[in-house]
């Protein structure tokens, strides 16, 4: 999500390599990112995407008429293992198969643009049913209010997939717009997980308010143990004086942490098939990328930007107004929903007002 705004329109790697793995779990490559959330295609037009996951139409493709998603997670299920969602500590926890997914509100504040200029597109209809779902996301003459949300996905003995580092400290890249300092580290300690637990940190994408408490004051990895996975895709499309290249990307490197990925990868994986896979779901921006975690009997995606207020929810078809490839973005949005709805998934935010939310 990039916040800036002047008034103007306008190598793969299993679980192993980092210590992971753990008594039946296994780890494997890119080229494992097989079975339910399936094996990466590359579809010609459309780039490449996790084929059980998300698949981008080809550009001219016909798709399916917008579908009004209007019901919201609102707990409790039997899914929801720790208390009311976003209750005290800012953490909520979803368990699916072996895995709890801990979801750690890490900033709340009111973006520097209105809800109309942000989403042109949206209609009244959309709107409305936008407001059903996440109320809270609708502030005072037309202000969008919104999260700033992170997810670790909790493993048997405690080891810990992080995904996305929040908005960062009062001097991170974010702090032009984004609600800084943000409270991941107090939130991770709330929910019992220490820097040392996590293994794998993963990047959805390199916008401000996704990697900020990547690294300490000193430029080290603030995870030290950690292996930091984004896609080759998001890295290549990253100019050299980006912020995230000086501030995220190139100390990571320096420190070896740095480890990017092409395409479908299986980060985690039990002989039982409960697995956390990545998927790429570009759009937003060229390398975007979100997870999903597969219990068995219970799939969380944690979409990332993919969808960043509930009026792209309700209808996917609505273009967000800092969407690198609007068209390639919103194709994404589509078929990861209507994949996500057909496997009744639980879909894990970052943006919206509730951490979690189930299609219908």
């Amino acid at each position: 999500m990039r916040g800036t705004y002047d008034g103007n329109g306008g190598p793969g790697s299993g679980a192993q390599e980092n210590g992971a793995q753990e008594s039946g779990e296994q780890g494997s490559g890119a080229a494992d990112a097989a079975g339910a959330w399936g094996r990466r295609r590359l579809l010609r037009g459309a780039g490449a995407l996790a084929a059980g996951a998300v698949v981008a139409a080809a550009p001219g493709a016909p798709t399916a008429a917008p579908r009004s998603r209007g019901a919201a997670y609102d707990g409790p299920v039997d899914g929801l293992v720790d208390g009311p969602v976003d209750g005290p500590g800012g953490a909520a926890v979803f368990r699916a198969g072996r895995f709890e997914v801990v979801a750690l509100l890490d900033a709340h504040g009111t973006f520097p643009m209105s809800r109309e200029e942000a989403f042109p597109d949206a209609g009244a209809t959309a709107w409305a049913d936008a407001r059903r779902v996440d109320p809270r996301a609708f502030g005072p003459g037309g202000a969008w209010e919104l999260d700033f949300r992170c997810f670790a996905v909790r493993r048997p003995g405690g080891r810990v997939v992080l995904v996305d580092s929040g908005v960062g400290p009062a001097d991170s890249p974010a702090a032009s717009w984004a609600p800084v300092p943000g409270r991941l580290h107090e939130r991770l300690a709330a929910a019992g997980i220490e820097p040392a637990d996590v293994d794998t940190v993963v990047l959805s994408h390199l916008h401000e308010d996704h990697y900020g408490w990547s690294v300490t004051p000193d430029g080290e990895p603030a995870f030290p143990r950690a292996r930091y996975v984004v896609q080759a895709a998001e890295l290549a499309a990253l100019a050299p004086d980006d912020a995230a290249t000086t501030y995220a990307v190139a100390p990571l490197r320096a420190a070896g942490r740095l480890h990017a990925v092409d395409g479908g990868t299986r980060l985690v994986a039990h002989r039982g098939g409960d697995a956390v896979t990545l998927v790429p779901t570009p759009g937003h921006t060229p390398g975007h990328q979100s997870v999903v975690v597969d219990g068995g009997h219970r799939r969380i995606v944690i979409a990332g930007d993919v969808v960043v207020h509930a009026v792209q929810l309700v209808d996917p078809a609505v273009r967000y107004f800092f969407e690198e490839d609007p068209d390639l973005a919103r194709r994404t949005r589509r078929l990861l929903l209507e994949r996500a709805e057909e496997r009744r998934a639980v879909l894990a935010t970052a943006h919206l007002n509730r951490p979690f939310v189930r299609l219908c």
